[in-house]
Protein backbone atom coordinates (compact mmCIF):
# COMPACT_ATOMS: atom_id res chain seq x y z
CA UNK A 1 0.00 0.00 0.00
CA UNK A 2 1.35 3.29 -1.11
CA UNK A 3 1.08 6.43 1.32
CA UNK A 4 -1.48 8.05 -1.03
CA UNK A 5 -3.43 4.82 -0.30
CA UNK A 6 -2.05 4.85 3.19
CA UNK A 7 -3.80 7.73 4.48
CA UNK A 8 -5.57 8.84 7.56
CA UNK A 9 -7.95 10.85 5.58
CA UNK A 10 -9.70 7.70 4.50
CA UNK A 11 -11.48 7.70 8.10
CA UNK A 12 -13.58 10.57 6.83
CA UNK A 13 -13.39 14.13 8.91
CA UNK A 14 -15.48 15.56 11.92
CA UNK A 15 -15.24 19.70 12.77
CA UNK A 16 -14.50 20.36 16.64
CA UNK A 17 -16.10 23.40 18.06
CA UNK A 18 -17.46 24.31 14.47
CA UNK A 19 -14.18 25.42 13.01
CA UNK A 20 -11.21 22.63 13.67
CA UNK A 21 -11.84 20.12 10.99
CA UNK A 22 -9.60 17.07 11.59
CA UNK A 23 -9.42 13.46 10.20
CA UNK A 24 -11.27 11.05 12.38
CA UNK A 25 -8.26 8.91 12.74
CA UNK A 26 -5.70 10.58 15.19
CA UNK A 27 -2.75 9.53 17.14
CA UNK A 28 -2.22 9.44 21.05
CA UNK A 29 1.08 9.75 22.34
CA UNK A 30 0.17 7.73 25.67
CA UNK A 31 2.39 5.40 24.49
CA UNK A 32 5.97 7.48 23.95
CA UNK A 33 7.06 8.20 27.58
CA UNK A 34 8.32 5.25 29.53
CA UNK A 35 7.13 2.35 30.98
CA UNK A 36 4.11 3.04 32.92
CA UNK A 37 3.82 6.72 31.26
CA UNK A 38 6.78 7.95 33.48
CA UNK A 39 10.09 9.09 32.91
CA UNK A 40 11.98 9.23 29.13
CA UNK A 41 11.14 7.58 26.42
CA UNK A 42 12.80 4.60 25.63
CA UNK A 43 13.99 5.61 22.46
CA UNK A 44 13.25 9.21 22.04
CA UNK A 45 14.68 9.57 18.12
CA UNK A 46 11.87 6.48 17.38
CA UNK A 47 9.46 8.26 19.07
CA UNK A 48 9.86 11.35 16.77
CA UNK A 49 10.17 8.99 13.43
CA UNK A 50 6.83 7.93 14.80
CA UNK A 51 5.29 11.42 15.54
CA UNK A 52 6.53 12.57 12.03
CA UNK A 53 5.60 9.49 10.09
CA UNK A 54 2.13 10.11 11.62
CA UNK A 55 1.80 13.39 9.93
CA UNK A 56 3.09 11.90 6.52
CA UNK A 57 0.38 9.55 6.98
CA UNK A 58 -2.53 12.33 6.98
CA UNK A 59 -2.99 12.63 10.64
CA UNK A 60 -4.27 15.73 11.48
CA UNK A 61 -5.58 15.22 15.68
CA UNK A 62 -2.84 14.73 17.93
CA UNK A 63 -4.19 13.90 21.41
CA UNK A 64 -1.59 14.74 24.59
CA UNK A 65 -1.55 15.02 28.34
CA UNK A 66 0.93 16.95 30.13
CA UNK A 67 0.51 14.09 32.95
CA UNK A 68 2.61 11.94 29.76
CA UNK A 69 5.61 11.17 31.44
CA UNK A 70 5.03 13.73 33.10
CA UNK A 71 5.58 16.67 30.07
CA UNK A 72 7.72 14.04 28.10
CA UNK A 73 5.12 13.56 25.48
CA UNK A 74 4.46 17.41 24.81
CA UNK A 75 8.18 18.17 24.50
CA UNK A 76 8.27 14.91 22.29
CA UNK A 77 5.37 16.85 20.03
CA UNK A 78 7.10 19.65 20.04
CA UNK A 79 10.55 18.42 19.01
CA UNK A 80 9.14 15.97 16.67
CA UNK A 81 6.64 18.72 14.23
CA UNK A 82 7.58 22.33 15.09
CA UNK A 83 6.45 24.67 13.61
CA UNK A 84 3.51 22.81 13.07
CA UNK A 85 1.40 22.58 10.14
CA UNK A 86 -1.45 24.90 9.76
CA UNK A 87 -4.08 21.87 9.54
CA UNK A 88 -2.60 19.79 12.58
CA UNK A 89 -4.97 19.98 16.04
CA UNK A 90 -2.92 19.24 18.94
CA UNK A 91 -5.31 18.13 21.82
CA UNK A 92 -3.95 18.18 25.76
CA UNK A 93 -5.11 18.05 29.30
CA UNK A 94 -4.82 18.57 33.15
CA UNK A 95 -5.96 17.78 36.47
CA UNK A 96 -4.22 14.61 36.95
CA UNK A 97 -0.98 14.91 39.04
CA UNK A 98 1.69 11.86 38.80
CA UNK A 99 3.37 10.41 41.93
CA UNK A 100 5.25 7.25 39.81
CA UNK A 101 4.56 4.55 37.45
CA UNK A 102 1.16 3.95 36.79
CA UNK A 103 -0.05 6.36 39.65
CA UNK A 104 -2.52 9.35 38.59
CA UNK A 105 -4.39 11.61 41.30
CA UNK A 106 -7.15 13.99 40.58
CA UNK A 107 -6.01 17.95 41.35
CA UNK A 108 -8.59 20.33 40.16
CA UNK A 109 -7.94 23.80 42.04
CA UNK A 110 -8.12 26.36 39.25
CA UNK A 111 -4.68 27.59 39.96
CA UNK A 112 -2.99 24.44 39.37
CA UNK A 113 -5.06 24.26 36.11
CA UNK A 114 -4.27 27.24 34.74
CA UNK A 115 -0.40 26.70 36.15
CA UNK A 116 -0.25 23.27 33.91
CA UNK A 117 -1.94 25.07 31.12
CA UNK A 118 0.84 27.91 30.98
CA UNK A 119 2.96 24.74 30.81
CA UNK A 120 1.73 22.64 28.27
CA UNK A 121 1.65 26.34 26.12
CA UNK A 122 5.43 26.41 26.66
CA UNK A 123 6.22 22.64 26.15
CA UNK A 124 4.18 22.11 22.91
CA UNK A 125 5.39 25.90 21.95
CA UNK A 126 2.20 27.27 21.04
CA UNK A 127 0.15 30.94 21.70
CA UNK A 128 -3.29 29.15 21.90
CA UNK A 129 -4.27 25.32 22.91
CA UNK A 130 -6.71 24.33 20.13
CA UNK A 131 -8.50 21.51 22.63
CA UNK A 132 -7.79 21.66 26.18
CA UNK A 133 -9.43 18.76 28.22
CA UNK A 134 -9.86 18.59 32.33
CA UNK A 135 -8.14 14.96 32.38
CA UNK A 136 -10.14 14.41 35.19
CA UNK A 137 -12.76 15.64 37.09
CA UNK A 138 -11.71 16.73 40.59
CA UNK A 139 -13.92 15.18 43.68
CA UNK A 140 -12.52 17.47 46.16
CA UNK A 141 -13.17 20.69 44.01
CA UNK A 142 -16.37 22.21 42.34
CA UNK A 143 -16.91 21.02 38.87
CA UNK A 144 -17.75 24.93 37.92
CA UNK A 145 -14.69 26.41 39.79
CA UNK A 146 -12.86 23.49 37.51
CA UNK A 147 -14.64 24.13 34.05
CA UNK A 148 -14.68 27.83 35.35
CA UNK A 149 -10.92 28.62 34.67
CA UNK A 150 -11.12 27.03 31.65
CA UNK A 151 -13.34 29.30 30.83
CA UNK A 152 -11.18 31.92 32.10
CA UNK A 153 -8.18 30.94 29.56
CA UNK A 154 -10.65 30.24 26.99
CA UNK A 155 -11.61 33.68 27.22
CA UNK A 156 -7.84 35.18 27.73
CA UNK A 157 -6.97 33.27 24.43
CA UNK A 158 -5.10 30.63 25.80
CA UNK A 159 -7.22 27.75 24.98
CA UNK A 160 -9.65 27.18 22.05
CA UNK A 161 -11.84 24.64 23.21
CA UNK A 162 -12.98 22.73 25.81
CA UNK A 163 -13.67 18.85 26.68
CA UNK A 164 -13.95 16.74 29.25
CA UNK A 165 -12.55 13.43 30.06
CA UNK A 166 -14.25 10.29 31.79
CA UNK A 167 -16.84 12.04 32.34
CA UNK A 168 -20.81 10.88 32.56
CA UNK A 169 -23.83 12.80 30.92
CA UNK A 170 -25.21 14.07 33.85
CA UNK A 171 -21.44 15.76 34.32
CA UNK A 172 -21.25 16.92 30.91
CA UNK A 173 -24.29 18.76 31.23
CA UNK A 174 -23.23 20.54 34.46
CA UNK A 175 -19.98 21.39 32.45
CA UNK A 176 -22.49 22.98 29.85
CA UNK A 177 -23.81 25.27 31.93
CA UNK A 178 -20.55 26.98 32.87
CA UNK A 179 -18.66 26.78 29.46
CA UNK A 180 -19.02 25.27 25.68
CA UNK A 181 -17.71 21.78 25.95
CA UNK A 182 -16.61 20.75 22.28
CA UNK A 183 -15.30 16.90 23.27
CA UNK A 184 -15.62 14.35 25.54
CA UNK A 185 -12.88 11.57 26.04
CA UNK A 186 -14.09 8.25 27.74
CA UNK A 187 -12.45 4.66 27.90
CA UNK A 188 -14.58 2.69 24.75
CA UNK A 189 -13.70 -0.02 22.71
CA UNK A 190 -15.40 -3.39 21.27
CA UNK A 191 -14.96 -5.19 24.33
CA UNK A 192 -15.71 -2.01 26.57
CA UNK A 193 -18.55 -0.07 25.84
CA UNK A 194 -19.71 0.95 29.12
CA UNK A 195 -20.11 4.85 28.25
CA UNK A 196 -22.72 3.78 25.31
CA UNK A 197 -24.94 6.63 26.67
CA UNK A 198 -22.75 9.67 26.31
CA UNK A 199 -21.26 8.46 23.11
CA UNK A 200 -25.33 8.38 21.69
CA UNK A 201 -25.47 11.70 23.83
CA UNK A 202 -22.73 13.01 21.69
CA UNK A 203 -23.94 12.19 18.55
CA UNK A 204 -27.33 14.26 19.52
CA UNK A 205 -25.54 17.21 20.09
CA UNK A 206 -22.47 17.29 17.90
CA UNK A 207 -20.14 16.65 20.29
CA UNK A 208 -17.18 14.96 19.60
CA UNK A 209 -16.12 11.38 21.14
CA UNK A 210 -12.77 10.21 21.39
CA UNK A 211 -12.21 6.83 22.53
CA UNK A 212 -9.22 5.85 24.68
CA UNK A 213 -7.85 2.43 24.68
CA UNK A 214 -9.48 1.75 21.29
CA UNK A 215 -7.92 -1.08 20.30
CA UNK A 216 -9.14 -4.03 23.22
CA UNK A 217 -10.19 -6.75 20.78
CA UNK A 218 -9.27 -9.46 24.17
CA UNK A 219 -11.12 -12.71 22.99
CA UNK A 220 -12.65 -11.60 19.97
CA UNK A 221 -9.41 -11.93 17.85
CA UNK A 222 -8.70 -15.31 19.31
CA UNK A 223 -8.74 -18.09 17.32
CA UNK A 224 -12.57 -19.25 16.43
CA UNK A 225 -13.82 -15.18 17.41
CA UNK A 226 -15.82 -13.36 15.36
CA UNK A 227 -12.26 -10.56 14.69
CA UNK A 228 -10.59 -13.67 13.57
CA UNK A 229 -13.22 -14.84 11.14
CA UNK A 230 -13.88 -11.49 9.97
CA UNK A 231 -10.34 -11.05 9.49
CA UNK A 232 -9.40 -14.00 7.80
CA UNK A 233 -12.23 -13.26 4.97
CA UNK A 234 -11.39 -9.91 4.65
CA UNK A 235 -7.04 -9.97 4.86
CA UNK A 236 -7.89 -6.95 7.93
CA UNK A 237 -6.02 -7.17 11.22
CA UNK A 238 -7.96 -7.67 13.88
CA UNK A 239 -7.09 -4.17 15.28
CA UNK A 240 -7.70 -2.61 11.74
CA UNK A 241 -11.18 -3.86 12.27
CA UNK A 242 -11.61 -2.35 15.89
CA UNK A 243 -10.89 0.89 14.38
CA UNK A 244 -12.93 -0.05 11.25
CA UNK A 245 -15.68 -0.67 13.86
CA UNK A 246 -15.45 2.21 16.16
CA UNK A 247 -15.24 4.90 12.99
CA UNK A 248 -18.63 3.32 11.62
CA UNK A 249 -20.36 3.19 15.15
CA UNK A 250 -20.94 6.75 15.34
CA UNK A 251 -19.63 9.74 13.10
CA UNK A 252 -18.62 11.67 15.77
CA UNK A 253 -16.33 9.48 17.04
CA UNK A 254 -12.84 10.08 16.62
CA UNK A 255 -10.46 6.95 17.61
CA UNK A 256 -6.34 8.03 18.75
CA UNK A 257 -4.85 4.66 18.53
CA UNK A 258 -0.97 5.37 20.23
CA UNK A 259 2.25 3.57 19.24
CA UNK A 260 5.74 3.84 20.21
CA UNK A 261 6.20 1.39 16.41
CA UNK A 262 6.45 3.34 13.17
CA UNK A 263 5.20 -0.48 12.04
CA UNK A 264 1.98 -0.74 14.29
CA UNK A 265 1.48 3.34 13.51
CA UNK A 266 0.70 2.14 9.70
CA UNK A 267 -1.06 -1.07 10.31
CA UNK A 268 -3.51 1.33 12.56
CA UNK A 269 -3.84 3.84 9.92
CA UNK A 270 -4.77 1.19 7.08
CA UNK A 271 -7.64 0.82 9.01
CA UNK A 272 -8.96 3.85 8.01
CA UNK A 273 -9.35 2.43 4.79
CA UNK A 274 -11.50 -0.71 6.23
CA UNK A 275 -14.85 -0.44 5.46
CA UNK A 276 -17.08 -2.68 7.00
CA UNK A 277 -20.16 -4.29 5.63
CA UNK A 278 -23.32 -3.96 7.76
CA UNK A 279 -22.93 -8.02 8.28
CA UNK A 280 -19.72 -7.41 9.70
CA UNK A 281 -20.48 -4.63 11.67
CA UNK A 282 -23.74 -6.34 13.48
CA UNK A 283 -21.26 -9.62 14.12
CA UNK A 284 -18.80 -7.38 16.16
CA UNK A 285 -21.36 -5.63 17.99
CA UNK A 286 -23.32 -8.64 19.06
CA UNK A 287 -19.90 -10.65 20.23
CA UNK A 288 -19.67 -8.43 23.25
Amino acid sequence: MTDTELTAAASGTFTIGGDLTVNRLGFGSMQLPGPGVWGESRDPEGAVRVLQRTVELGVNFIDTADSYGPVVAEQLIKKALHPYRDDLVIATKAGLTRQGPNIWTPVGRPAYLRQQAELSLRNLGLDTIDLFQLHRIDPEVPLEDQVGELAALQSEGKIRHIGLSEVSVAEVEAARKVADIVTVQNLYNVTNRQSEELLDWSAEHGVGFIPWFPLATGKLSQPGGPLAAIADKTGASPSQLALAWLLKRSPVMLPIPGTSSVDHLEDNIAGASVTLSDEDFEAISAAV
